[in-house]
């Protein structure tokens, strides 16, 4: 079921169908909706927090003066929106403790 080291949207779905009754199709309409969701939240500029697991943090950097690692060469970064994420100390403490 589960691809190594990776969990998809597929894997979702599928815990979703096993434990909830779901089916196939209505488990992965779910999970589609859930990150259709968290995806036009960040769009519009909100932060995502999920209670026990983290929160997607948006930033706008400002333009800053980068340096070409090779070459030392100056070259303007652009401004941009990056998104990070912030891990709850739950999900921490069961990382670090698996």
């Amino acid at each position: 079921m589960r691809s190594v080291g990776t969990l998809t949207r597929a894997d979702l779905a599928e815990t979703i169908n096993r434990k909830l009754g779901f089916s196939r199709a209505e488990s992965l309409e779910m999970v589609e909706a859930i990150l259709s969701h968290m995806c036009e939240a960040m769009a519009k500029g909100e932060n995502v927090k999920i209670s026990g697991f983290g929160t997607f943090v948006l930033r706008d950097k400002k333009e800053r003066i980068g340096r070409n690692p090779k070459t030392g060469v100056e070259v303007p970064i652009t401004p941009r929106r990056v998104m990070t994420f912030r891990a709850s100390q739950l999900l921490k403490d069961k990382v670090a403790g698996s």
